[in-house]
């Protein structure tokens, strides 16, 4: 399983209230959630990410309230991954459960840049900076995360077992 887009770079600390402001938390409808995904950060986001694209963020990705809507309106935003030096550990495991790959990598957060093209192999966990040609080796998601992320969350997996 691989992801490959364009990126949009964080620094430290990006937390749910901006991932998804608090005041959008009436809906829990992923397209609606989608549509104010960032904007509290990058009011451009939702305008300029396209299905595929990837996040690299720094440190504490995901932190603040531990809502689940923050990784859903990331993943109906369109984005493929999110790669962080590191995540919240809410955020880390609600991500998971719905579906959305997440790929702790300090190097590869710091040396890749926004617009740069990325490609993710979650089988190996290698990070492809194809822009500069760098290659970073990620953590591997263990076969039964893959099948959760396959099947688009947690949910789902159980469901379809």
């Amino acid at each position: 399983m691989k992801a490959s887009g364009s990126v949009f770079k964080y620094g430290d600390n990006v937390d749910t209230d901006v991932i998804i402001p608090a005041r959008y938390l009436n809906s829990s409808e992923p397209a609606e959630l989608a549509t104010h995904c960032m904007e509290d950060i990058d009011k451009d986001f939702v305008k300029k990410v396209k299905k595929g694209d990837i996040i690299v963020a720094n440190k504490n990705f995901g932190c603040g309230s531990s809502r689940e809507h923050a990784p859903i309106a990331i993943k109906a935003a369109g984005v493929s991954c999110v790669i962080a030096e590191t995540f919240a550990r809410i955020f880390y495991r609600n991500a998971i459960n719905i579906g959305l790959p997440i790929v702790e990598c300090p190097e590869a957060a710091k040396a890749i840049s926004a617009g740069d093209s990325v490609e993710v192999d979650f089988d190996s966990g290698v990070i492809t900076d194809i822009t500069t040609g760098q290659t970073f080796k990620g953590q591997p998601f263990p076969e039964f995360m893959q099948k959760i992320i396959k099947a688009e969350g947690l949910v789902n997996y159980i469901n379809n077992k």
